[in-house]
């Protein structure tokens, strides 16, 4: 169906241009021939309107015959014999009309003036019929953009929906690989510990597996896995890993993309607790600033320690996760410092 067609306003609004061009066109007729404004006003409106039922028919010449560069010629041969029989039919229509009003109407001789108006009136049916299609083939085009335009944005979200399913599964083997290097050093020295660290590793995969299937959790939820994480780790370090977790009253509303603390949390202890001699505070921060959520994750660090190059790894997962999520109104910085390491995390506290 003619997209004018499937919308009634759509429609309105295209009758009442045509019935502007009636009164253009009783307003040439008055000017030109010896029409007189009532004759011409009678004889031009319906006429104009009858046209415009006659333009949308182009829609599917254009539709039939598409401008393309290596058909141009037959493109314009197809519009030029359209336009020559729709300009004959509305000639053909303004005799009958004319014809009307003169016989049946109170315009007595209107058939007479209308012999008059006859090259006139095909002159313009052709030209109205190749504005017509002309406008047609634009909006053709304007239709096309906006299909690529959707296809576009469509292979685009395919993409970063891929893209972050990949970083969602690069997250779990990278924590487990971690997990049973702690249980296997612990199975020798204290071998009920490695058992309790079993079981709740267990736990913590369990219900990471069940929320990482998620688009957005809670940020509560989050927090709660990122300390469940800590305390498993804290079976291996024991008095050398120090939990703290600072939160505001305000964060109910507020959901973040699953996992996206645990990089964070395993960096922490890997890269910071881990290479200290006498351990030190993991601290997480969670505060609602208006319309944006700040995260931030705080460790002590050796300042004798060279840097790890795995530590980028969960750092490049998180920052990508972030960017392909919100864009630019996410940030993520992170602040490398003698005696500590933090990283910040900014975006839109969503519902």
């Amino acid at each position: 169906m003619h997209p004018i067609l499937a919308d009634w306003r759509r429609l309105a609004a295209y009758l009442a241009a045509w019935a502007l061009l009636g009164a253009l066109l009783a307003a040439l007729l008055v000017t030109a021939t010896p029409f007189g404004w009532l004759e011409a006003t009678l004889f031009a409106l319906p006429l104009a309107v009858l046209y415009g039922f006659v333009g949308l028919g182009s829609f599917w010449i254009c539709r039939a015959a598409p401008l393309e560069l290596s058909r141009l010629l037959r493109v314009l041969s197809t519009q030029l014999v359209a336009a020559v029989v729709s300009a004959i039919f509305w000639l053909v229509a303004s005799q009958g009309w004319a014809l009307v009003l003169d016989r049946h109407g109170p315009l007595p001789g209107l058939a007479a003036k209308q012999d008059e108006a006859a090259p006139l009136l095909l002159g313009l049916g052709l030209v109205l019929y190749l504005l017509a299609a002309a406008l047609h083939y634009l909006l053709g085009a304007f239709e096309a953009s906006q299909e690529a335009e959707r296809r576009a944005l469509q292979l685009e979200i395919a993409s970063r929906e891929a893209e972050l399913r990949t970083l969602r599964a690069q997250i779990h083997p990278h924590f487990l690989f971690n997990s049973l290097n702690s249980i296997n050093a612990l199975i020798a020295s204290r071998p009920e510990e490695a058992r309790r660290l079993c079981v709740r590793l267990a736990d913590f995969l369990r219900r990471s597996l069940t929320l990482g299937s998620r688009e957005q959790i809670p940020l509560g939820e989050e927090l709660e896995l990122a300390t469940n994480l800590l305390s498993i780790e804290k079976v291996r370090f024991g008095d050398r890993l120090t939990i703290e977790v600072e939160t505001s009253d305000d964060l109910g509303p507020c959901t973040v993309p699953p996992l996206v603390l645990q990089p964070l949390v395993e960096n922490a202890v890997t890269h910071g607790i881990a290479q200290m001699l006498d351990g030190g505070t993991v601290r997480l921060v969670a505060e609602r600033r208006g319309e944006t959520l700040f995260l931030m994750v705080k460790n002590p660090r050796d300042p004798d320690s060279p840097d790890s190059k795995g530590a980028g790894i969960g750092l490049r997962n998180v920052r990508r996760r972030l960017a392909a999520l919100y864009g630019e109104r996410a940030d993520m910085t992170v602040r490398s410092e003698p005696d500590s390491f933090r990283v910040e995390l900014r975006f839109p506290c969503s519902s």
